[in-house]
């Protein structure tokens, strides 16, 4: 019997792709048929021309989500399973599962927006640090709680934490893994606004909106570029920058723009 994924989804004529982790009764922890469903639905929003923005939630009001599920009080906290694990077993599962999702997110050429609800934990701040654009609930806290548990920070954790806040604070959250608040995920740059509770839906949902009516081809070509910028010298980023220009300049939402802005009207993107 298949598992049901608690990953829902809905195509919004608008453009935007809604997706909600509805696992709340788990702390919308990600089992391995979740994360991999979740995964599936960003890679399809890439090459779905439809989909022009990505808005990710989660149910309930405590939890965006907690990781990876872990045993229950009692259980074995070392399964067997992990016991027989082959030298490079562990390496592929990560691959294959939580850096497949994580990259999922990064790949997407659409913009993605997280409405964060509640706390995120483990893989699931990394899923937070994947995202485009966040909006963080005032109640809401990151923490990476991977030293808790004696396991190395992964899902893309050192690497997305790094270009965020630098190495220096990188270590002091990784190494001490104390929960991070609101206010201070927004001073840190982890997140871009933080609100109340009740306006997490909605603000999110205004930031999808305005993304998906925006130019689609130039918000892609922006992402892919802002995504390796710390990695290029000044020579490749210019050379990226005027390949990019050049594709946009062939969009038709380039020339609605242009005209838009000679003729004083708001512009009608298509995404195209």
């Amino acid at each position: 019997m298949t598992e049901p994924t608690g990953i829902d989804i809905e195509h919004g004529e608008d453009g935007v792709l809604r997706i909600v982790i509805n696992r709340a009764d788990v702390g919308n922890s990600l089992s391995p048929n979740a994360r991999d469903a979740l995964a599936e639905a960003f890679i399809e929003a890439h090459s779905n021309p439809a989909v022009r923005a990505v808005l990710l939630g989660a149910a309930g009001s405590r939890h965006f989500c907690a990781g990876a599920g872990l045993p229950s009080k009692g259980d074995n906290p070392v399964p067997q399973a992990l016991a027989e694990k082959r030298p490079g077993d562990i390496a592929r599962m990560l691959a294959q599962g939580w850096q497949r999702l994580v990259a999922s997110v990064l790949d997407c050429d659409k913009p993605v927006v997280a409405a964060v609800n509640g706390v995120a934990v483990g893989a699931g701040a990394s899923l937070v640090l994947a995202c485009d654009l966040v909006v963080m609930s005032s109640e809401a806290k990151l923490i990476e709680a991977f030293v808790h548990r004696g396991i190395l920070p992964d899902s893309g954790a050192i690497h997305l934490l790094t270009r965020i806040v630098g190495l220096r604070k990188a270590t002091e959250l990784l190494m001490l893994g104390e929960p991070v608040d609101a206010p201070t995920c927004e001073r840190l740059g982890l997140v871009n606004t933080v609100v109340a509770p009740e306006s997490v839906a909605g603000t999110a949902e205004e930031l999808a909106g305005r993304l998906a009516a925006g130019p689609t081809v130039m918000l892609s070509l922006t992402k892919r570029l802002l995504a390796v910028s710390s990695e290029s010298s000044r020579d490749r980023a210019f050379e990226q920058e005027a390949w990019a220009a050049e594709m946009i300049s062939h969009t038709s939402d380039l020339r609605e723009g242009l005209r838009a802005f000679t003729e004083r009207r708001t512009p009608d993107f298509q995404g195209r």
